[in-house]
């Protein structure tokens, strides 16, 4: 018994498997008009934690850098702020956090360094850990 492979089939079946496996999140930024309209929203500067209180890059940045942020410690967005969407240009890795506590009991997520691109968190996060490695 002899078995044809398809080269439709197989071409398919590769380009799923990269479908599958290829990251999502860590998109590089589209250029959104900012609130105010100077700078592309999406625009963060090497080095620097930037979150947004819009998905898509949307509403007043802030930005955190490692210079006068704190590793591994917790780090609170204003009272009464969240924000729904972030690039992290650290160089480390950053987890976002759904609690202002950074509390693991509600959702957090993880997003490594060097250059990702969140334009929407499944959730509102109201801190952020930035890690030493």
């Amino acid at each position: 018994m002899r078995i044809h492979r398809s080269t439709a089939l197989v071409t398919g079946l590769a380009a799923l498997a990269a479908t599958l496996t290829a990251p999502t999140v860590l998109a590089a930024p589209a250029a959104h008009a900012a609130s105010g309209g100077s700078a592309a929203s999406g625009d963060c500067a090497k080095g620097q934690l930037c979150v947004w209180p819009e998905a898509k890059f949307g509403g007043k940045r802030q930005t955190f850098e490692l210079a006068d942020t704190d590793i591994d410690s917790c780090i609170s967005l204003p009272k009464g702020t969240t924000a729904a969407s972030l690039a992290n240009r650290t160089g480390r890795p950053v987890t976002t956090y759904q609690s202002a506590t950074c509390a693991e009991t509600g959702e957090f997520d993880t997003y490594p360094g060097g250059g990702s691109w969140l334009p929407s968190s499944p959730y509102r996060f109201r801190a952020v850990k930035i890690w030493e490695s």
